[in-house]
């Protein structure tokens, strides 16, 4: 099947929230093989962001996010998770248009990066909608949307979305890079604590990122 590169971000509003809806630990299973693809990158802006392909390639350390999946959760709907199933989520505080994610140092310990090397599958997500920003260490970061796109580490299993409404700024993602509001938590969760403070990663630690 023909694939068709589109470096244009497209800004969609957000759905309609319904409230009083706590996170729940479903660990649906992936479905189907997916289909690899090549990552567009992200169209240069005045921001001058380096071209994808002088980007410096991620460290060895560095976990990849090898595969993008589309699909529903129960009583979330539609999500976006990594190749081990774990949820994916935008950040309001970043921008999409455009592309640039201002979550490094601590926010990026407790929200780590989706971080690519420029061909993730692809599985219910289209690629004209997947693309790439260069981050401030040089390695670079899958969108959708436009969107930068992270995992939270106060997710402790597969299909958990305990980030959704943190800081009133964090949403999961959807496949199209909206904010899948259908389903959101009572109040304002705080983020967990960076790991290296030393803190309970189970909230209430008052960090707003």
């Amino acid at each position: 099947m023909a694939h068709v590169k589109r470096t244009t971000v497209i800004v969609a509003g957000a759905m309609i929230a319904l409230t009083a809806c706590a996170p729940a630990g479903y660990n649906g299973a992936n479905s189907g093989a997916a289909e690899p693809v090549a990552v567009a990158a992200a169209e240069p802006t005045a921001s001058a962001e380096p071209e994808a392909d002088q980007a410096a390639a991620p460290k060895a350390d560095v976990q990849l996010t090898d595969q993008l999946v589309g699909k529903k959760l129960p009583r979330m709907g539609k999500v976006v998770t990594d190749q081990g199933g774990w949820v994916l989520y935008r950040f309001d505080k970043d921008s999409a248009d455009p592309p640039q994610s201002n979550c490094v140092d601590k926010c990026a310990q407790v929200w780590p990066p989706a971080l690519t090397d420029g061909n993730p599958q692809l599985q219910g997500v289209s690629d004209d909608k997947v693309g790439t920003v260069t981050r401030q260490d040089g390695t670079r970061q899958i969108t959708i949307g436009g969107w930068p796109v992270y995992r939270y580490i106060g997710d402790k299993k597969p299909g958990q979305w305990k980030g959704q409404g943190v800081g009133g700024t964090w949403f999961v993602v959807d496949p199209n890079g909206k904010k899948n509001l259908t389903c959101l938590p009572k109040g304002t969760p705080k983020a967990v604590a960076p790991p290296a403070s030393g803190a309970s990663s189970d909230g209430g630690s008052g960090y707003s990122y």
